[in-house]
């Protein structure tokens, strides 16, 4: 079980990873560290630092200062000992599966995983001689079932893309580790604000971080965070293999964390307000949110989440031919193929989340072609609502 924050999330999200550093000339912001390479003024010391015996840095493709101070406020935001970061958050993913799976191993997850991570699930590994059981994601019958057969790794994604269906973390967790499998949690949609799967039993948990934890849309990482020896192992993985993050999206990653509560509280209570007046609207079939009663994983949100989150989706009636005038209509939302940030971004999992998969795997993973993805921004919650009201004004 992790370590709860030793502060609030608030304090975490500003000072987090930041104290333990030396600032440059006494500056009160983590500097930008540029360099690629790290000067000693003796041959022992310089060893001492290579061989992790002495703290310092030798190569920024292994560790720089600026991302070290990045890895450190994640690290504490989810109660962890450790935590390394990449070049992507589809880098930090397939580092963990490449660092954790061998060839005859076999891994359990869910079907309604996100679609690049489907990817490498369903073309990737089994070519490496790995199997790759994917259950229904809410049948956690069927999981427990599958993990009790044996398998090395665990993976789970809650709140899930773009279906936002909710795992139950804690439960199906203590069925991995009746089997001695390793528990890998994405964190991306729920951000450290709303979840802490460490606490609920997972041994990883990892984020995109150019989602919520940039907030702004631009910087591109990925992030994970667990015991110092799991962590380690991930980190040597990467290292050598080099999906570095750089330092300036390091720096960018920083300084988006400290608004990070702010942010996820505000786009938590709009995306809640929105997810209710869709319910009502005669051109939505359906809605997606944890924090609606009716939601098929409401009572399991409720018990682990501190917040529900500010990612939605919802199926318009008349299918993707609908979304096609509907979401160039919106005026205070982006068509893209992002989410997690200030502005409110929206766009079906045909071009975003899935846009790697075919019409029948999407179908397949119940994901309709007139699904859209909502990700809820910090605007005022009543002007969105008055965008969406306009914009299906035109259906």
């Amino acid at each position: 079980m992790a370590s709860k924050p030793t502060a609030g999330q608030s304090t975490l999200s500003i000072w987090g990873g930041e104290q333990e550093h030396e600032l440059y000339e006494r500056s009160t912001q983590v500097p930008v560290v540029h360099s690629v390479s790290y000067t000693y003024k003796d041959i022992d010391t310089w060893q001492d630092v290579a061989l992790e015996k002495a703290p310092g840095h030798i190569y920024s493709r292994n560790t720089n200062p600026t991302v070290r101070a990045f890895e450190d406020k994640v690290k504490e935001l989810e109660g962890a000992d450790a935590a390394t970061s990449f070049a992507s958050g589809m880098a930090a993913i397939s580092n963990v599966l490449a660092t954790f799976l061998k060839p005859g191993d076999r891994i359990v997850s869910i079907k309604d995983s996100y679609g690049g991570t489907n990817k490498i699930f369903n073309d990737f590994l089994p070519p490496l001689n790995i199997d790759v059981c994917l259950c229904e994601t809410t049948d956690y019958a069927q999981i427990e079932v599958e993990i009790a057969k044996g398998c090395q790794l665990l993976y789970l994604e809650t709140p899930t893309n773009p279906t936002i269906k909710i795992i139950d973390i804690e439960r199906l967790s203590a069925a991995a580790k009746k089997v001695g499998a390793l528990v890998v949690v994405d964190n991306t949609f729920a951000t450290p604000i709303n979840q802490n799967p460490l606490q609920l039993g997972a041994d990883i948990v990892l984020h995109s971080a150019s989602k919520y934890l940039g907030g702004h849309a631009d910087a591109l990482g990925g992030v994970i965070c667990g015991s110092r020896e799991l962590v380690k192992q991930v980190y040597h993985y990467r290292e050598i293999n080099g999906a570095t993050l750089s330092p300036m999206d390091a720096y960018s990653f920083i300084r988006g964390m400290k608004t990070l509560k702010l942010r996820v509280e505000r786009q938590n209570e709009s995306a809640l307000k929105i997810a209710q007046w869709l319910q009502q609207h005669p051109m939505i079939e359906q809605v997606n949110y944890p924090g609606l009663e009716s939601h098929p994983n409401h009572d399991v949100a409720k018990r682990q989440m501190r917040g529900y989150g500010g990612m939605l989706s919802f199926a318009v009636k008349g299918g993707l031919d609908a979304i096609k005038i509907f979401l160039p209509k919106l005026q205070y939302a982006h068509m893209a193929a992002n989410l997690g940030c200030v502005e409110t971004v929206v766009g079906p999992p045909v071009t975003t989340s899935h846009v790697e998969c075919s019409a029948a795997e999407r179908a397949a993973a119940g994901i309709p072609e007139g699904m859209v993805r909502y990700s809820t921004g910090i605007e005022d919650v009543e002007d969105l609502l008055a965008d969406l009201e306009q914009a299906l004004s035109h259906l």
